[in-house]
């Protein structure tokens, strides 16, 4: 856990998943956030028992929010990425031009359990199977350090698709992963504290206006 500290610059919104418990979504608006991440999937055989609950909540409340799926790469890259992205789109993660949903979001932390080389192909297959379905880049979550040594801080990815980076800092910008120079959202603690949640929170901000995090979700310029 972090200690306190002051909220950076950006919009304020939550990622959450079962570990939050029962959550009051009308709550969380008034209390200003407004975008959340919410965890639907893991590997190609789990679904987060709150998701079904959470998702339509947020969504009925006015949050804009956003599927994620903590990834498991392991196997063989290329089929294993397009599995796990498949079961992403397919339980929860699709996108709908709604106005308040954004594009999935791919959980990428914990161990290296593939070499650089086949992790930036476990990530291609599973961005370009996402794409494929939805219409939208994925969105990766990341920190530096799992970056860095997970894929060599390669900048392929910088291009095609929004950063969501990890960096629990009292600094005014995030640690950036080698390779991205910009950031559409941060992931500034673990240890927030919002209405409608009972215990800590994981608290972000959106790089931009309330018209650009409308425009990510509606997929307009």
């Amino acid at each position: 856990m972090q200690p306190a500290q002051a909220a950076p610059a950006g919009l304020p919104g939550i990622d959450v998943s079962h570990w939050q418990g029962s959550i009051n979504w009308t709550s969380v608006k008034n209390a200003g956030i407004k975008f959340a991440y919410i965890k639907a999937t893991e590997s190609t055989t789990y679904k987060d028992p709150r998701f079904n609950y959470n998702y339509p909540s947020a969504h009925a409340a006015g949050v804009i929010r956003g599927a994620y799926h903590f990834a498991r790469p392991n196997g063989d890259p290329v089929t294993d990425g397009r599995a796990e992205a498949n079961y992403f789109a397919s339980n929860g993660g699709a996108w709908s031009a709604d106005n308040l949903t954004l594009p999935g979001a791919l959980d990428l932390e914990g161990s290296c359990t593939l070499s650089q080389s086949a992790t930036r192909t476990w990530i291609k297959s599973f961005y370009d199977t996402y794409k494929a379905r939805t219409g939208r880049d994925v969105v990766i979550y990341t920190s530096r350090s799992w970056w860095n040594a997970c894929t060599g801080g390669t900048s392929q990815f910088a291009p095609l698709t929004p950063l969501w980076v990890a960096s629990w800092t009292s600094a005014s910008s995030p640690t950036m992963p080698t390779g991205f120079s910009t950031y559409t959202f941060w992931q500034w603690t673990d240890s927030g504290s919002v209405s409608g949640i009972s215990g800590a929170v994981d608290r972000n901000v959106f790089n931009g206006s309330d018209a650009r995090l409308r425009a990510l979700a509606n997929n307009t310029p």
